[in-house]
């Protein structure tokens, strides 16, 4: 049996261009894997592959994400059973099926002896705009709709309190609402940003889907609101909402504040933590 974490991520930075061709948003964001992790196994299972994600009902991604790496390597073991614990919100804006699905390409890759690094993210990136910065474990730079991918260096401890709402929010939905609002960068802008994030510059706390997501979300508000009271050096909404987070110099002061806004302390994960364990 193989054992994998598969870490929520927050947005320390994204920007936001207007819609491609192909629907797709162009993207400039820091991305920063979190502690606050689901917990996968993968093991020899029944008569076909199969997911089991108890309280997630409906298609995963981790399953799409197996049947892929079988067709694009030709891995032909026996079915495989890959079990899922839920840690990460669903619908939250925190990658956390995406984090299941580079979970388990890891965990393919591993159980099938290796896997070249750049066919798992050539994979990653069909998957979904979050998958291939995941894959990657630590923080990276994320461009284009997501498939480019830049490591950045690991930073100094701090710690981070998240906060769900009660209810998810699609992504598409904040999407359309950002489109709605009209506030996409231009194309010189993103470049500014990337360059600016590639030279090592401190990510502005900035999200340009946060007005998308408080405008769909009421709760997104009264979250940062709370943040900000308890001393959060900055609070923003992850990714596309609605979950929300702010940053705090250590992690004790982050669990101070957790129980002070109902919310979960976390740290920054490395690479390190993506690292596959057996049981």
């Amino acid at each position: 049996m193989l054992t994998a974490r598969a870490p929520g991520k927050v947005n320390l930075s994204l920007f936001v261009g207007a819609a491609r061709e192909d629907g797709l948003h162009p993207l400039v964001s820091v991305v920063q894997p979190v502690t606050l992790a689901d917990e996968l196994t993968l093991e020899p299972g029944g008569e076909v592959d199969e997911v089991r994600c108890p309280g997630v009902d409906g298609p995963n991604l981790a399953g799409r994400a197996l049947a892929l790496f079988r067709e694009a390597t030709g891995w032909d073991a026996r079915p495989q059973r890959l079990t899922i614990v839920k840690r990460v919100p669903v619908a939250a804006g925190m990658g956390g099926g995406s984090a299941d699905a580079a979970a388990a390409l890891r965990l393919a890759a591993r159980a099938a002896g290796g896997a070249p690094a750049e066919l798992l993210h050539e994979l990653a990136a069909t998957l979904g705009a979050d998958v291939p910065a995941l894959l990657a474990g630590g923080r990276v730079l994320m461009t284009g709709a997501g498939e480019h991918v830049h490591r950045l260096p690991d930073p100094d401890p701090f710690g981070l309190v998240i906060v769900a709402s009660p209810a998810g929010l699609p992504t598409a939905d904040a999407y359309r609402e950002f489109d709605r609002l009209g506030r996409a960068r231009t194309h010189d802008e993103l470049d500014a940003r990337e360059a600016d994030a590639r030279a090592g510059e401190p990510p502005p706390a900035v999200n340009d889907l946060e007005p998308a997501a408080r405008a769909l979300d009421p709760a997104v508000e009264r979250s940062l609101a709370d943040l900000r009271a308890a001393g959060a050096s900055a609070a923003m909404v992850s990714g596309s909402g609605p979950t929300v987070f702010g940053l705090f110099p250590t992690l004790a002061a982050a669990r101070d504040a957790a129980e002070a806004t109902g919310g979960l302390a976390a740290e920054p994960a490395g690479a390190a933590f993506n690292e596959i364990g057996t049981a």
